[in-house]
């Protein structure tokens, strides 16, 4: 349950999916959508908008969505931003560094999943440690890719039958 502190704050939500099949099955995209309304109401956030960008990765911030909710902030028409899970808004610790000092320092972050609110200090620290697990996460999926790659490589195997569905 997120501890937010008591007041209305104008938020706007933040949707990512990273594959075509996640954006056009739109199961990633409702559930991260129904967290954020859900937690909203239920701690009197009131939800301005809900921005979302379909098949873009977490590893760069430049997705056309998140540049318009990280307008400069005397242009934004919200307080905070939520998410229903930090890794949709980044899984770099440089990015979130970056977004702290430049986007942050006058705007609230909310996560749903992660119970995150950085209003405050623990929440700060929190954000930190979560940001740098998510980072791990993605290196550790690319470098098991690359020797999974490269194991079927040495065993003579095309690229397109390691990724083929046999059918039974």
């Amino acid at each position: 349950m997120l501890s937010y502190i008591a007041g209305t704050m104008r938020v706007v939500g933040y949707v990512r999916v990273s594959t075509e099949e996640q954006a056009k099955s739109g199961l990633g995209i409702e559930a991260q959508i129904e967290k954020i309304r859900s937690d909203c109401k239920l701690y009197d956030l009131d939800l301005v908008d809900i921005v979302v960008d379909e098949g873009y990765s977490g590893k760069s911030l430049n997705r056309p969505g998140l540049q318009r909710v990280l307008k400069k902030p005397e242009d934004s028409i919200a307080d905070g931003i939520v998410v229903a899970k930090l890794d949709r808004l980044t899984r770099s610790v440089a990015d979130m560094g970056y977004l702290l000092n430049r986007f942050f320092q006058d705007k609230q972050l909310f996560s749903v999943s992660e119970n995150v609110d950085t209003r405050t200090a623990s929440g700060r620290l929190v954000l930190n440690v979560l940001i740098s697990v998510a980072q791990w996460e993605r290196e550790a999926i690319i470098e098991r890719t690359k020797d999974a790659l490269r194991a079927k490589k040495r065993e003579g195997r095309k690229q397109e039958e390691m990724f083929r569905l046999d059918m039974m």
